[in-house]
């Protein structure tokens, strides 16, 4: 009976070691949001593993890593910040001092800040630095390109010895960038009224590239007052504003309201997503159906 019982137990002792996944004999860098692991993983093809800190759905704005995710930054080779979003304000302090030996580099170095301040219906995030930084950089075809500079400059500094191959890549994805860029503008030659409402401005840069004025629900990362949301609804009819921008990590209920009021289109989109070059067309064709 105990031989039996000493099989049984080596079975399944065998049984769990086999089903334990295998740490992955790639060295590890890790970014903040899903649009730099789509640009990390272009650059670096199968030479790194790219994990992402903010799960998909999830503002980086409030996300607090959880205790398993810290545990894993050691095994990381380097960080690649994209600069200001609230989670990095946050966290990366914490996330240096307890990895001194981590390599941290800035996807946004070079890139021009564009500043805000919170009034009216100007679109300000409320998660700023002290600077009044707007931290939404990856969300134009034109920051891209200075983001995929950076992100060579570092796997160059990390692995000097396959530089040539992140220089190939980084020609291709340039290109991938430039014809998501000549997309975009042609779609938004069609854009006659040259304005949209968002709650949460992450479109700023896309705007500003394009020629295109955003004005956010949100004010100052706040809810409107009654005031401030009848304020919008006569600006959007005074401007003819036809489309309304909602993601799945705010609450819609007052881009509802205004949809309601003005007859405007409430079109769901995700700045956040992996597939960014998909995500900046997609959000033009939806501007250049007005």
């Amino acid at each position: 009976m105990r031989k039996n019982k000493v099989l049984l137990f080596f079975s399944c002792f065998l049984f769990c070691v086999s089903c334990t996944p295998k740490k992955s004999d790639k060295k590890i860098i890790t970014v903040t949001i899903e649009p730099q692991r789509y640009f990390a993983e272009q650059l670096v093809d199968s030479l790194f593993e790219i994990s992402t800190m903010v799960p998909p759905g999830i503002s980086p704005e409030t996300y607090d890593p959880s205790p398993v995710q810290m545990a894993k930054l050691a095994d990381s080779e380097a960080y690649f910040r994209i600069g200001q979003i609230g989670f990095e304000l946050a966290w990366m302090n914490k996330i240096q001092k307890n990895n001194p030996s981590l390599k941290i580099f800035d996807n946004s170095e070079d890139i021009a800040f564009i500043t805000s301040e919170a009034h009216d219906h100007d679109c300000d995030s409320g998660d700023h630095s002290h600077s009044g930084q707007d931290p939404h950089v990856w969300s134009s075809p034109k920051s891209a390109f200075i983001i995929a500079q950076n992100m060579y400059n570092a796997l160059v500094q990390l692995d000097k010895d396959n530089e040539e191959a992140y220089r190939k890549n980084l020609t291709q994805l340039n290109l991938k960038i430039a014809e998501t860029d000549s997309i975009v503008s042609s779609l938004l030659s069609n854009f006659k009224h040259r304005s949209f409402i968002i709650y949460h401005p992450a479109l700023t840069y896309f705007a500003y590239d394009y020629g295109l004025t955003q004005y956010c629900i949100e004010i100052g990362g706040k809810e409107p007052t009654s005031e401030q949301l009848k304020q919008l609804i006569d600006l959007s009819k005074e401007k003819s504003i036809k489309t309304i921008f909602i993601q799945q990590e705010f609450d819609k209920k007052n881009a509802e309201i205004i949809a309601k009021e003005t007859g405007s289109n409430l079109v769901v989109i995700n700045p956040l997503s992996y597939h960014w070059d998909k995500e900046m067309i997609r959000i033009a064709e939806a501007l250049s159906y007005e």
